[in-house]
């Protein structure tokens, strides 16, 4: 017996064959597309999400660890050498860091000098900027002092690396400007100037400071990043004491002042 059910357009007549033809594509399309809106509908409602203003959230709370030695050489001139560092890591969010900062030098007598540590509180307030606030605490072979501290750090117009603190104890207050630049003469060889000023409103002739500009520190470094992580460099440095500070670079008999030949490594993670 002939099938009761139709198996295509072979066993229709031919008066209604074309008809089927035309129709059963459409027919198909049009099911399928209710079908479809049909079950897509519950499923919409169900992954819907809603976001503040509608917009997307960014994964920015994720904690992250990073370390920078800057400075870590060794210089000589005439007049004598010395060793120097110069580092800084924070933890945190791209909003909230715990900082720490750390600088000092060891003269050809191995002693200690110029150590100052700082422990602050990193808030980001602009996509370029962030404010800084905590403690500093002066660490070497003088006696130890203590100061409150809060100021910025970040980039500068044309991406120059900036920071401006100021600090502030019962024996007065104090300033520290630092800028730096890389100059990238190919992707792994950089030039970098850098200069730092330090100021004191008091003089405190216990640790050979002067009061006003008591010393800067500059320099002009080419390293190359063999590794990324890893530069070694040379360079030509430059370190002196103003005003009252001269007289305190005698009787303290400090070394490395002047112009320096400088060679080190820098290194981060």
């Amino acid at each position: 017996m002939p099938s009761s059910l139709s198996h295509g357009y072979r066993h229709v007549p031919d008066g209604g064959g074309g008809v089927m033809r035309r129709l059963t594509p459409v027919a198909l399309a049009i099911a399928a597309a209710c079908g479809s809106s049909a079950d897509a509908a519950p499923m919409n409602k169900a992954m819907a999400v809603s976001y503040v203003n509608g917009i997307m959230p960014v994964m920015d709370q994720r904690t992250y660890v990073h370390a920078l030695l800057d400075q870590f050489e060794a210089r000589y001139s005439s007049a004598g050498g010395q060793f120097r560092y110069d580092g800084q890591a924070w933890f945190g969010s791209d909003y909230n860091k715990l900082w720490l900062k750390s600088e000092g030098t060891v003269g050809t007598d191995g002693r200690f000098g110029d150590g100052d540590h700082e422990i602050l509180y990193d808030r980001s307030v602009s996509r370029y900027f962030d404010v800084q606030s905590g403690v500093r605490l002066d660490i070497d072979r003088g006696p130890t002092r203590a100061w409150g501290a809060i100021g910025l750090q970040g980039l500068a117009l044309y991406f120059f690396d900036a920071e401006a603190t100021f600090y502030f104890s019962d024996r007065g207050v104090a300033a520290r400007l630092t800028g730096s630049y890389d100059i990238f003469i190919t992707n792994r060889l950089i030039l970098q100037p850098q200069a730092e000023l330090n100021f004191y409103s008091n003089s405190d002739s216990a640790r050979g400071v002067g009061r006003g500009l008591s010393d800067i520190d500059a320099g002009l470094r080419l390293r190359y990043e063999w590794h990324r992580k890893i530069a070694p460099y040379i360079g030509v440095t430059y370190s002196n004491m103003f005003y009252e500070n001269r007289f305190f670079q005698k009787t303290f008999s400090q070394t490395g002042n002047g112009v320096n030949f400088t060679f080190g490594i820098r290194s981060w993670f």
